[in-house]
């Protein structure tokens, strides 16, 4: 029998950078917790909401951690965590990037201290995986991240198209600088590495390109988990997540998006979208049809 849980995320307002807010995010935490309620019949008492000012790093961070000590204390099986809001990059501190810098989330309460951004106001990779990585092998981990974690892929037509990039760039020239020749290693990399290889994670764009805040069918949404919704409910749980994936990129295609979806996992992928079940310690290699 499955236990299971999810936090859904999705920030449009940040208290100290008005100018940067976004308009789809809160979208993408509602309607994620609809999919997981009308898919794989979550209850309401199995989903917490975190949106905008609720959404700050002490608040996400603990909803993560309930998660992972209910998971280690057998309650849950199956963790789900959606993240829809900005995305940044720092300096590496620990020295586990070699000459690289780290992928970051931003959530409301994201703050300056001094040049760079204050990390107890922003949630870096390592955090995540630090937590994750307690996880038995006997949990699965769904993460799906509609954010980006750099400005590189950014297009003039993104721009023309009622669409906002969900990345903010460093909040100095000094910060800038300090990563200017750095690349973070990219999220699928940090968070599924070291014991984390049979959990999976959706991720809205790759490294070099930016996830997308659009205007669709009369409202904001993520570009990625507005599809990602569509065809997920479409496919009746039914389709692998490789098939879904390439769903999800032919519609982006079709619709002159320059983002290019990620799914990162191993021998669960040969299993519905969304659907979650027990793997063992050592799992099989990713099956051949797994797009690129």
């Amino acid at each position: 029998m499955l236990h299971r849980t999810a936090l859904c995320v999705g920030i449009n307002q940040y208290q100290n950078f008005p100018s940067a807010s976004l308009h789809g995010c809160v979208n993408d935490a509602r309607d994620m917790a609809a999919l997981l309620k009308d898919l794989l019949g979550f209850e309401d008492s199995d989903i917490i909401q975190l949106t905008d000012q609720a959404a700050t790093k002490a608040n996400i961070m603990r909803e993560l951690r309930r998660m992972v000590e209910g998971a280690l204390a057998g309650r849950y099986n199956h963790l789900v965590f959606t993240f829809a809001g900005h995305g940044t990059q720092v300096p590496d501190l620990n020295l586990d990037e070699f000459d690289r810098a780290d992928e970051a989330f931003c959530p409301h309460d994201l703050a300056k201290s001094g040049p760079q951004w204050d990390r107890d106001h922003l949630i870096v990779d390592d955090e995540l995986h630090d937590l994750f990585v307690q996880l038995p092998p006997s949990v699965i981990l769904e993460i799906l991240l509609d954010t980006s974690h750099s400005g590189a892929g950014l297009r003039a037509a993104d721009l023309l198209m009622d669409r906002k990039p969900r990345y903010l760039p460093p909040p100095s020239l000094e910060a800038f600088r300090d990563i200017e020749y750095r690349r973070a290693r990219p999220a699928h990399i940090k968070l599924l590495e070291k014991g984390l290889s049979h959990h999976i994670l959706w991720t809205a764009c790759k490294d070099s390109q930016t996830a997308a805040d659009a205007f669709m069918q009369g409202d904001w949404h993520g570009a990625f988990t507005w599809h990602f919704c569509r065809e997920a409910m479409a496919s009746g749980n039914h389709l692998t997540r490789a098939k879904v994936l390439a769903k999800i990129r032919s519609d982006l295609s079709a619709a002159h998006f320059t983002q290019t979806p990620q799914l990162d996992c191993e021998a669960v992928t040969r299993h519905a979208v969304m659907k979650a079940i027990e793997v063992p310690a050592s799992v099989a290699p990713l099956p051949s049809d797994m797009p690129s």
